[in-house]
């Protein structure tokens, strides 16, 4: 059959579109631009975000793609305890656009910062690109195979809730009304005012990268990346590398810490290699130009 004839075929079915990777659309006339406020005033850390967004996506264990962060502040009797829903910021110039060698990861027209699993190869750039630690690797085995696996995923902002104008799953089971979400180029939209009105925060704004992400009464300490991470309990580092070791293989290529670092870096570079085999000729090419010129 000729390529116009295989056309022809097709021509009746919908074309199947992704979106395009648009320039920035915050503040443009005639455009959208989603985005979420985040009241950390009224936050009460319940998580039901996170079991929203699990149930919505049947998320594998141990990967989120939205998360609280949990800090304890000041010294007894005088404690109180903060939280940080953290997920996608949705950027305006998404770093991880740019990064990303095969374009599965595309911003729609909307602001949407959106996966092409078909075009994914699970190389992790946009993973190691995203400043905010929003992307992760979904396990090469689920309990349901017909759902995405061995590719990197992370939150969408529930474009297809949002389309059929439905709030993402987070928003509808936020109990304490902290999230608020809605056209930030629409000035009657909730979120707008919001923004307009309040005193907001954004994650690391001298990047340039613009996030759709705004937090209302921010604690600097806990947004703090650097900070948040060097104040963590032994607790908390140990049961984080207790799940690391229980879940071993190309998924899960973060670094125990005490471990030997050069045997992990050795091993995740296998396990991808062998995931990705149509790769692997061109990876091992390029060892050998290395080594042996």
């Amino acid at each position: 059959m000729t390529e116009n004839n295989n056309s022809e075929k097709f021509a009746h079915l919908p074309r199947r579109s992704y979106g395009i990777q648009t320039p920035g659309t915050k503040g443009v006339p005639g455009t959208k631009r989603y985005a979420m406020a985040i009241d950390l005033r009224k936050c009460i850390g319940c998580m039901s975000c996170v079991v929203a967004c699990k149930a919505e996506f049947g998320t594998p264990l141990g990967v989120w793609r939205t998360w609280v962060k949990v800090a304890d502040k000041g010294r007894y009797p005088n404690t109180r305890r903060v939280f940080m829903p953290r997920l996608c910021n949705h950027c305006d110039y998404p770093i991880c656009v740019r990064n990303c060698p095969t374009q599965a990861t595309f911003k729609h027209k909307d602001g949407f910062v959106l996966q092409r699993y078909n075009r994914c190869i699970g190389c992790r750039t946009c993973v190691v690109a995203c400043p905010y630690n929003s992307r992760h690797l979904i396990p090469e085995k689920r309990t349901d195979m017909n759902l995405p696996h061995a590719v990197v995923d992370k939150c969408t902002f529930c474009i297809h809730r949002v389309k059929r104008g439905v709030v993402p799953a987070c928003v509808q089971a936020c109990v304490g009304g902290a999230r608020i979400f809605g056209d930030l180029n629409d000035p009657d939209s909730e979120v707008a005012k919001l923004v307009s009105r309040e005193p907001v925060t954004v994650l690391k704004p001298e990047l340039g990268t613009s996030p759709s992400v705004f937090y209302i009464g921010g604690d600097w300490e806990i947004m703090d990346e650097p900070h948040s991470y060097q104040n963590r309990t032994s607790q908390l580092r140990e049961e984080f590398n207790t799940f690391k070791r229980n879940h071993q293989g190309d998924a899960f290529g973060d670094i125990v810490e005490g471990e030997s670092t050069m045997h992990q870096v050795t091993k995740n570079m296998v396990d991808f290699i062998r995931t990705v085999p149509h790769k692997a000729s061109v990876v091992l090419d390029a060892f050998k130009r290395l080594f042996f010129g």
